[in-house]
């Protein structure tokens, strides 16, 4: 008897363990998920311009960016901002800085730049 109400305590004790564990498991998913949904919106709005001659190859806007800062690419996002298409760069230079590059995707202009 002992031992049965033991057994069943410690299945009570796992499932209440597991119930509290998975609202967090569920919502990371969903930041997950939505993550990789923006990233797929993004990729395809990108082809779309691409394809409309609305924007340059990201070739052409790398190489104009790499004119002008040294570093490895850590992280491109594509976006609209005022109607206009952007590509915001993130550069790790050799010195360890993180700079993030925004460069007009049609022109190749570089727009600003920020350290963080």
């Amino acid at each position: 008897m002992f031992t049965e109400k033991r057994s069943h305590s410690l299945i009570i004790c796992l499932l209440a363990a597991v119930f509290t564990l998975l609202p967090f498991s569920a919502s990371s998913d969903t930041v997950q998920d939505f993550e990789d949904g923006d990233d797929v919106r993004e990729q395809y709005e990108a082809r779309e311009a691409l394809r409309q001659g609305k924007i340059r190859p990201l070739e052409e806007i790398v190489a104009a960016v790499r004119e002008k800062f040294a570093g490895d690419i850590i992280e491109i996002e594509f976006e609209v901002e005022d109607g206009r298409y952007i590509y915001e760069i993130e550069i790790i230079q050799p010195s360890g800085q993180i700079v993030e590059v925004e460069v007009d995707a049609l022109t190749k202009n570089i727009i600003g730049s920020e350290e963080d």
